[in-house]
């Protein structure tokens, strides 16, 4: 069936996603520890500046600030019997931004993993994850949302957890896992792997591909990991901007506008149709991505060489495919704390 999503993406065969939803509300006087969708009710004006930052920039399409509105997570605020109306109020304020931008935009609603361990490993049931990330969902369709959007996800059981949620809410998805232990999930799934899971979904993604984990280069390691098992299913690059370093207490990324210019053109060329930024991505960085990607034509793929020639370093020497486990190169910079 058709969704805004795949429609847009039929239309302009790339799309540029959004940057940083945690970096820029920092930037807007966020305090570490606090929860950012507490502002979608507290300070809905700074929200709308978000979004608004997004589609100002050029992005096509732009998360919601509902990553981590489920009730494992608000339950550290008191408000875990709040993740519906905190969810649907993230998205009733995009909606408004999507919906002036005088062009399509496509409004994703974002979905964070619960930060419980599930079972086998951990405490957290199957059932359990099931329905936090149902009520998630149904919040953001119940605000306008036209797609879910799981992000940042480490264990193949939350992901398929979390399908089941868009399923039941009857909300198409995308679903993005971070690759940050050299190559890697943590919980130890490779590129390859994720794609042998997505296609057996029942209830499969629109789009899958790979968020945040360490540097630009590393991101575009992984999708030509996801491209090389020719899956017709679009892929996402959201890699983050650079590498974090603390200066002076707080976290920098060193990814310039420029670089993340360059990322944009490469992530395209491994094969990425849907192209964003993580951690550290600004609207500075998103108006370089845009140019680059309306000016410069598709290349071919690059190599594992001029990946690192243009981006940077990787932070291992493995993907993470080759059997080899966790072994890290010397990398740059400090992991997040």
């Amino acid at each position: 069936m058709s969704n805004p999503l795949t429609d847009l993406l039929a239309e302009k065969g790339t799309l540029l996603a959004d940057g940083a939803t945690g970096t820029n509300l920092f930037n807007m006087g966020l305090m570490s520890g606090d929860a950012p969708e507490m502002w979608n009710t507290e300070q809905p004006q700074n929200i709308i500046k978000l979004y608004q930052g997004a589609v100002q920039s050029g992005s096509d399409i732009f998360l919601t600030n509902s990553f981590g509105a489920n009730a494992s997570r608000l339950k550290l605020h008191n408000a875990e019997k709040r993740a519906h109306e905190l969810s649907r109020v993230s998205a009733e304020l995009a909606r408004e931004v999507a919906d002036k931008a005088g062009r399509k935009v496509i409004v994703a609603g974002s979905v964070g993993p619960t930060g419980e361990i599930m079972e086998p490993v951990g405490p957290l049931t199957h059932a359990l994850a099931v329905e936090m990330f149902h009520e998630t969902a149904d919040g953001l369709k119940a605000g306008g949302a036209d797609v879910g959007w799981l992000e940042t996800i480490s264990a193949p059981e939350e992901y398929r957890a979390a399908a089941e949620g868009f399923k039941l809410a009857g909300l198409d998805w995308v679903g993005t896992m971070s690759f940050d232990t050299a190559g890697r999930t943590m919980m130890g799934m490779t590129s390859e792997a994720m794609v042998d899971m997505v296609h057996d979904l029942d209830y499969g993604p629109l789009a899958y591909g790979a968020n945040c984990g360490t540097g630009a280069s590393d991101v575009l390691r992984t999708v030509l990991g996801f491209a090389s098992k020719g899956m017709p299913t679009p892929i996402v690059s959201k890699g983050n901007a650079g590498i974090p370093k603390y200066v002076e207490g707080h976290i920098h990324y060193d990814g310039t506008p420029e670089l993340m210019a360059d990322y944009a053109e490469m992530a395209r060329n491994c094969g990425a149709s849907i192209i964003g930024g993580c951690c550290g991505t600004m609207p500075e960085h998103l108006v370089h991505m845009r140019a680059a990607l309306d000016s410069r034509p598709k290349g071919d793929a690059p190599t594992l060489e001029q990946i690192v020639e243009a981006l940077g370093p990787f932070s291992s020497a493995s993907d993470g495919t080759d059997g080899e486990g966790p072994t890290r190169a010397p990398r740059r910079g400090r992991r997040r704390g």
